[in-house]
């Protein structure tokens, strides 16, 4: 168990609020939280949960400050903004930073947290809001091996998985990888599914059997059977529009690199399309109607129908 006790946590929303509450549970001291939405903030603090109402009251009371936010534009302001944590922190305070972001921006905070001798790590998670739920979440961490170290043990209350990625921002780096290649596989899949349909295999026919092949894959036997075969797509879940975020990421990542990605070109593409026709809220998997044809309204019919 860690000396470290003052824990603090901002960002409360389809995943931030679980795993906070995970950690909370965890039994490493007051957790003081702050979110825009006051229902998350509410059910924590009927955890045990401290409120704070400003940025400067959360640092100065928390030693760990826990970050979970939509996107770069959102940890910008939150960390670098004139009211925001660097302009409150101490030094000696750690900062870790949940969110999915791109790799130079967490590493432009990086160096304004060294400089004010506060320690900033990447954390990005990944899987799924049920898996942030149960505690069973993939975390990729970049940082000195000295920090990461003594953030692991409160990471371990949210997460099955924690793996130390490297130096700052490899965290960011494995996590856009891992997206990207999850998107171009669920186009694949939207793909090879209506097609093997409009051919006489069924979608759930076809999850069977490529399970048991060389096709077999976590986006197969999660995204493919559970989603894309039922063709349901729940709000309050990885949306679209987060998915185009991280793939535009990713992107910027790669050119940066100096790398050409024509297929995870084609699955923004996708991502885009499907946001356009009305399922940017809805789990991304919903892409298949974009291979499909159907549109948002039909796909909101087949809901209602089935409900009835």
């Amino acid at each position: 168990m860690t000396s470290i006790k003052k824990l603090g946590f901002i960002g409360l929303g389809v995943m931030g609020e679980p795993i906070c509450a995970n950690i909370t549970k965890g039994g490493f001291g007051p957790m003081t939280v702050m979110d825009l939405n006051p229902d998350p903030v509410a059910r924590l603090a009927d955890i045990g949960a401290e409120v704070a109402t400003d940025f400067a009251s959360l640092c100065a009371a928390a030693d760990i400050i826990f970050l979970s936010l939509p996107g770069g534009p959102e940890v910008e302001k939150v960390m670098l903004g004139e009211d925001g944590l660097l302009a409150h922190g101490t030094p000696g305070q750690i900062i870790v930073d949940l969110s999915t972001c791109p790799v130079i921006l967490t590493r432009e905070i990086f160096e304004a947290a060294k400089a004010k001798d506060i320690a900033f790590a990447d954390a990005p998670v990944a899987r799924t809001r049920q898996a942030a739920i149960d505690g069973t979440l993939s975390i990729m961490v970049g940082g000195s091996p000295e920090l990461f170290a003594k953030i692991r043990p409160y990471l371990a209350a949210a997460a099955e998985e924690i793996t130390h990625c490297g130096d700052i921002g490899t965290g960011q780096v494995v996590k856009l990888m891992n997206n990207m290649v999850l998107f171009q596989t669920v186009v694949a899949l939207s793909e090879a599914f209506v097609t093997a349909e409009r051919a006489g295999v069924s979608r759930d026919k076809l999850v069977d059997i490529l399970s048991l092949g060389s096709a077999d894959s976590f986006a197969l036997r999660n995204h493919g059977r559970k989603a894309m075969v039922p063709n349901k797509f729940p709000l309050q879940a990885f949306g679209t529009d987060y998915a185009h975020k991280d793939i535009t990421y990713a992107l910027a990542l790669a050119k940066d690199m100096g790398v050409e990605t024509p297929s995870a070109e084609l699955a923004k593409g996708m991502l885009e399309r499907s946001s356009a026709a009305g399922f940017g809220a809805e789990y991304f998997p919903a892409l298949i109607n974009m291979v499909s044809g159907t549109s948002h309204a039909d796909y909101l019919a087949q809901l209602d129908n089935e409900d009835e």
